[in-house]
């Protein structure tokens, strides 16, 4: 039976003869349901309609996106390390082109995925490449597909491969999680749990993006200070051309002021 993909979210469900009835990916206030409504398709599906984009973002750090783009739009990171290579967050398409690229670079160590939004085909690329997917055990619940090689790990802080640790950041989802790379000056693999904006110079800092609501600017403070204990210059985000490259640990300290200020109410419009 096929693995129904939902058309807006692109999160995977466990095989089903039928569409499943909705998408509670979708239906949670933090994405939304399209106004046309639920739709779904299947991995072969998008495999005829769309290919995969690469770009290099810094040594030994590659962007994979999908075009045209797929459901939220997320980009996928390659870290390569000398301990083997990870990918950071996820998106459906899995051809045998990306494939064939990414045993290239060496294949696969590790999978390592910020929030449920970004889910996606997980399981193909965990079985694919034989490595363990890890997610927060805090969003178990939102899984749509279970597997043996999802691996729920606990806690605020978890190494995956030598000089990099996923960090619980919570804020977006209770186990929101960004990713410390140690390489050189250190680097943050933000998703859009730190939302790096075009201006590539702050971040935003959401409950939901799509449906505006915003964090307690307790909370923002608490990501901050957490944040600030890292060793790190930049922050890669979630969607193409979102990174900071230098200067990143001033721009979300501002940013985490300039956020509470206003949402807390100590400025006026």
């Amino acid at each position: 039976m096929p693995h129904f993909i939902c058309q807006a979210c692109t999160v995977q469900f466990a095989e089903s003869a039928a569409p499943p009835a909705q998408c509670p990916i979708c239906e949670d206030e933090r994405q939304f349901v399209p106004a046309r409504g639920q739709s779904w398709t299947v991995l072969e599906a998008i495999r005829g309609g769309h290919s995969n984009a690469w770009r290099q973002l810094a040594p030994d750090l590659l962007a994979v996106q999908t075009v045209p783009a797929l459901g939220i739009g997320q980009r996928a990171l390659l870290v390569r390390t000398p301990g083997g290579n990870l990918l950071w967050d996820c998106i459906a398409l899995l051809d045998g082109a990306t494939e064939a690229i990414i045993r290239g670079l060496g294949g696969l160590a590790s999978i390592a995925i910020s929030h449920p939004h970004y889910y996606s085909t997980m399981v193909d690329w965990g079985r694919a490449f034989g490595v363990p997917v890890w997610l927060h055990a805090d969003d178990r619940q939102h899984v749509m597909r279970p597997n043996p090689c999802l691996r729920y790990w606990e806690g605020d802080a978890q190494p995956v491969l030598p000089g990099v640790t996923l960090h619980r950041l919570g804020g977006h989802f209770a186990g929101g999680t960004i990713a410390h790379w140690s390489a050189g000056e250190g680097a943050l693999l933000s998703g859009d749990i730190l939302q790096v904006l075009p201006d590539r110079r702050h971040l935003g800092f959401m409950r939901s993006y799509p449906c505006l609501i915003p964090l307690p600017p307790a909370e923002v403070r608490r990501m901050a200070h957490y944040c600030d204990r890292l060793g790190f210059d930049a922050i890669y985000g979630a969607f193409h051309e979102r990174e900071i490259v230098t200067g990143a640990k001033a721009a979300l300290a501002c940013s985490a002021e300039r956020y509470c200020a206003w949402v807390g109410g100590m400025v006026e419009p």
